[in-house]
């Protein structure tokens, strides 16, 4: 665009690191993009797993609360 108005080799050099920065510049957001989409997968993950893990520790309390058996009563029965 610079080189087609200003006919000279600094337009021309001028325009193409422009190019070139524009280019680079879609390239990390493309790539920001592809890490934002991982990182809601991971969290989606991580939800589902703590659902998973308060599971496990309701289950092993219920495992762990044994009822009390009834005590025997010491003496004589009549």
């Amino acid at each position: 665009m610079l080189s087609s108005v200003l006919n000279s080799q600094q337009a021309i050099q001028v325009n193409i690191q422009i190019m070139r920065t524009f280019t680079k510049l879609r390239a990390l957001m493309e790539g920001n993009k592809a890490l934002a989409e991982k990182l809601k997968e991971l969290e989606l993950k991580v939800g589902t797993h703590t659902e998973d893990i308060k599971l496990i520790f309701e289950t092993i309390k219920q495992m762990l609360a044994v009822p009390e058996k009834p005590k025997r009563k010491m003496g004589f029965l009549a």
